[in-house]
C-alpha cells in the first residue's frame, strides 16, 4: 500500500532554465551561450554543486579562473538564476488533491544550497512533510544511500513509498532500494500513475 509520495524538485515541482539565465546575458550569441552551457551543465560542476562539498560562491570563482572566457557570464548566471526559477503549472493542486487524500509528501532532490531560496519562494514546498538535500548530506541521487537516508530519517518503509524524477536512471536506483517509482512526465500523468499504482 502506497503511503508516502516522494519528489524529486527540478523539473518535477518546479523549472530551472539554466540556458534562458544565459540567453539574458549573450542574446543571440549562440555560441557563447553553448560555451558557458557546456561549463555549467558538466558532470564536474553539477556533482561539486550538488554534493555541497564546495560552497556554490566558491565553485563559482573556481570556475571563473579555470575559464576566464565566461568568467562574466558566470557571475551573472550566480547573480541571476533563481529568477528563472517557477513553479510547474499544476503540481501544487495535484500535490494538495494528493496531501488531502492522505498521503504523507516529501522532497528527495540533487540541489545546492540555495535550494532553501526556492524553498521559502513558493507555496509548493509548504506541502511537504520533509526533505532530504543532496548538498546537505554529501550525497547525490542516483547513489542508493540518499534514498535510504530519507528513509531513515523519516521512517518510510520502501515499498510504502512511489518516488518520481524527471530522470530515469533516479526512477530506476529508487526501484532498486524497493520503492515503487515513476518517470515524471506532467502533472496530469504523475495524478494518473498515483490513482493506477495505488489501485493495483
Amino acid at each position: 500500500m502506497i503511503k508516502n509520495l516522494i519528489f524529486d524538485f527540478g523539473k518535477v515541482l518546479v523549472n530551472h532554465d539554466l540556458h534562458a539565465v544565459l540567453e539574458h546575458y549573450f542574446k543571440e550569441e549562440k555560441e557563447a551561450i553553448e560555451r558557458c552551457m557546456a561549463i555549467l551543465a558538466s558532470p564536474e560542476f553539477t556533482e561539486a554543486c550538488d554534493r555541497g562539498i564546495i560552497p556554490l560562491d566558491e565553485l563559482i570563482r573556481e570556475t571563473q579562473r579555470n575559464n576566464p572566457l565566461c568568467s562574466d557570464a558566470l557571475r551573472f548566471f550566480r547573480d541571476n538564476y533563481l529568477a528563472e526559477v517557477t513553479e510547474i503549472e499544476g503540481m501544487r493542486e495535484v500535490l494538495s488533491k494528493l496531501k488531502a487524500k492522505g498521503f504523507r509528501l516529501y522532497g528527495l532532490s540533487n540541489w545546492c544550497s540555495d535550494v532553501y531560496e526556492v524553498i521559502h519562494k513558493y507555496e509548493i514546498f509548504n506541502l511537504l512533510d520533509g526533505q532530504v538535500i543532496s548538498c546537505e548530506e554529501h550525497l547525490v541521487k542516483p547513489e542508493k544511500e540518499i534514498y535510504l537516508r530519507l528513509c531513515e530519517r523519516y521512517g518510510l518503509e520502501p515499498a510504502e513509498c512511489l518516488f518520481t524524477d524527471d530522470r530515469i536512471e533516479n526512477v530506476e536506483s529508487a526501484k532498486s532500494v524497493g520503492m515503487n517509482a515513476v518517470l515524471f512526465i506532467s502533472p496530469e500523468n504523475y495524478a494518473a500513475d498515483v490513482e493506477r499504482i495505488c489501485a493495483e
